[in-house]
C-alpha cells in the first residue's frame, strides 16, 4: 500500500429544487438568461431547519457505507466549507461528534470551490507519511444562506448540497497520481463577502447595504478560471506523464458551462469524456466535484483502472488539480 485513493463516496442533497423559472418570480431574469450564461436549469435549496453538519453526515455515512468502514475507522474528518453551521466551533467537529467518531480529529478548511481538492490533498500526505490510516474529506456548502436574492448576477448560480469521500491506502498502480494547490489573493476582491468578519464586524448597517451577501465580479473570474484550470490541469498530467487522450473522465467545478467547455476544448477532449451536472444542481461550491464523483461511482461511469481528473477553481482565488487511477 504506497498510494492514497478514494474508498468511498456519498452526497446528500436538500429535498427542495428552485428552477430558473421560480426565480423568474423573485428577481429580473429568465430561463434563457440564465441557461445561455451558466447552463443551469434548477438547483437544490436547503430547508430553513436543515445545517451544513446535518447534511454532512448525512453524505459521510453514505460514503463509509461504500467504503465498508464504520466512524471508529477514521483518523482524521477534513470538512471544506464556506458555509459552516457557526463560526465558532468548526464545523468538523459536529460531524465527528453526531457519526460517534470520537477518537477522530476533525477541522475545517476553507478553499471555496477548490476546497474538496485541497482536503484530498491534505488526507493524501496524512496517508503516505502514516499519520493516518482512513481520512474523511467533506465538500458541504449551503450557499443559499449566502445568496442575494435580489441580485441576479449570484442568485441564479449557486444553490445547497454535501458530498463526501473516505480516503485510505490503495495498491499501486491506482490512487492519486498527482496533486497541485494554488492560491493568488490579488483576486480575492472578485468573490467574496464583504462582512460579517473581523474586517467589518456583522451591524445594522451591513445587514442594511447587504453586505453578507456574496458579492462577485463574473466576467473577471471567467477569464482567469479557464486560464488556470488548463494550466493546472496540464501540469498534473505532466507531472504523471499522462496525456490528455489517456484520460477516462475529466471532473471539473461545476462553475459555469462556459467556463467547462473552454476547458475541455483547450485540454482536446470531447464531450463524452468530460462529465457535468450543473443543469440539475448548479454550483455548489466545494460539493461541486464531490458530488459528480459519485453519481459516477454509483452509475457505473468510473471502473477500476480509469484516469480520471479532477480541476476546480474558487474563491480566494484558489485553484487545484488531483489525477488519480480508480
Amino acid at each position: 500500500m504506497d498510494a492514497a485513493g478514494i474508498l468511498g463516496t456519498g452526497t446528500a442533497l436538500p429535498d427542495r429544487i428552485v428552477t430558473n423559472h421560480d426565480l423568474e418570480k423573485m428577481v429580473e431574469t429568465s430561463d434563457r438568461w440564465i441557461t445561455e450564461r451558466t447552463g443551469i436549469k434548477e438547483r437544490r435549496q436547503a430547508a430553513p431547519e436543515e445545517t451544513t453538519s446535518a447534511l454532512s453526515v448525512k453524505a459521510s455515512r453514505k460514503a463509509l457505507e461504500m467504503a465498508g468502514l464504520t466512524p471508529q475507522d477514521l483518523d482524521l474528518i477534513i470538512c471544506s466549507t464556506i458555509s459552516p453551521d457557526m463560526p465558532l466551533p468548526s464545523t468538523a467537529s459536529f460531524i465527528q461528534c453526531e457519526l460517534g467518531a470520537p477518537d477522530c480529529c476533525a477541522f475545517d478548511l476553507a478553499a471555496a470551490c477548490s476546497g474538496f481538492l485541497f482536503g484530498m490533498t491534505v488526507a493524501e500526505q496524512f496517508i503516505k507519511t502514516g499519520k493516518a490510516r482512513h481520512v474523511l474529506v467533506i465538500g458541504a456548502e449551503l450557499l443559499s444562506r449566502y445568496v442575494d436574492y435580489q441580485d441576479r448576477a449570484t442568485c441564479v448560480i449557486f444553490g445547497d448540497g454535501v458530498a463526501a469521500g473516505v480516503l485510505g491506502p490503495v495498491e499501486s498502480p491506482s490512487g492519486i497520481l498527482a496533486s497541485e494547490m494554488h492560491t493568488n489573493g490579488m483576486f480575492a476582491d472578485h468573490l467574496f463577502i464583504p462582512a460579517g468578519g473581523t474586517a467589518r464586524p456583522a451591524s445594522c448597517e451591513t445587514v442594511q447595504a447587504r453586505d453578507h451577501y456574496i458579492k462577485m465580479r463574473g466576467n473577471e473570474l471567467f477569464k482567469v478560471a479557464v486560464r488556470s484550470l488548463e494550466e493546472v490541469s496540464r501540469r498534473v498530467m505532466q507531472q504523471a506523464n499522462v496525456c490528455a487522450d489517456q484520460l477516462s473522465l475529466f471532473i471539473p467545478h461545476q462553475a459555469n458551462q462556459r467556463i467547462t467547455d473552454a476547458v475541455q476544448q483547450r485540454l482536446g477532449l470531447p464531450p463524452e469524456k468530460v462529465y457535468t451536472n450543473i443543469s440539475r444542481v448548479g454550483n455548489t461550491s466545494s460539493a461541486s466535484i464531490p458530488i459528480c464523483l459519485d453519481e459516477c461511482v454509483r452509475s457505473g461511469r468510473i471502473k477500476k483502472g480509469d484516469l480520471i481528473l479532477l480541476s476546480a477553481f474558487g474563491a480566494g482565488v484558489t485553484w487545484g488539480a488531483v489525477l488519480m487511477r480508480w
